[in-house]
């Protein structure tokens, strides 16, 4: 069974119904011992790091949360739920992250430029994926498939070779990582179509 943890950030039916589609198993759950039972993780998020960070403690996911990772159980996190992993993030200020991926968050540039073009942020919308070493999330995916994107900031792991996947909008950004049991993605699965329904596949079939 999947647990996705709902701790009051993001639109979490999307995913749910996701996994449905590929006859998978996954419960939306704000029990913190549901999370300890279940076989694998999903960690999604929406909104600010900071107030993630304190639903999370908030809702005593912390602890069970580690204990999966650590014990094992596959991971997945979704935009936030990524950044999240990390050591810490300058959103509205420093605010520490769950330490699990050593490395930084941090705000794409200001007056990025692109064929031309001043680039917006957020990065939202659809951009393509480069494919680093073999990870089983990716398991036929194309090179180059295009993901949906929502997001402002990015993450710098300081091991590059937990890097699956980079993207490129204005500076090159890790938009996907692989470490033992622990999978994450910036971009949406759920909000990709085909792609992200064979990611999400892939993932219930580790």
């Amino acid at each position: 069974m999947i647990a996705i943890i709902d701790y009051g950030m993001g639109n979490l039916r999307s995913l749910q119904k996701g996994f449905e589609k590929i006859g998978a198993e996954a419960v939306i759950t704000s029990e913190p011992d549901t999370v300890a039972s279940a076989g694998k993780i999903v960690l999604p998020g929406v909104g600010a790091f900071r107030d993630c960070m304190r639903n999370l403690a908030e809702g005593g996911f912390v602890k069970p949360l580690l204990d999966a990772i650590a014990a094992g159980k596959p991971f997945l996190g979704i935009c936030l739920g990524m950044q999240m992993l990390f050591t810490d993030s300058s959103e509205f200020g420093l605010h520490r992250g769950l330490g699990v991926i050593p490395g930084h968050v941090r705000r794409f540039p200001e007056n990025m430029i692109e064929d031309g073009k001043r680039l917006k942020v957020p990065h939202m919308g659809w951009n393509q994926i480069r494919l680093l070493g073999d990870n089983p999330l990716f398991q036929g995916i194309d090179e180059g498939s295009d993901l949906y994107f929502v997001h402002s900031f990015y993450v710098i792991p300081d091991d590059p070779g937990v890097i699956a996947a980079k993207t490129v909008y204005g500076i090159e950004f890790c938009s996907a990582l692989c470490k033992g049991n622990i999978f994450a993605t910036q971009f949406h699965p759920e909000k990709s179509q085909e792609t992200g329904l064979r990611m999400l596949k892939n993932f219930a079939a580790i």
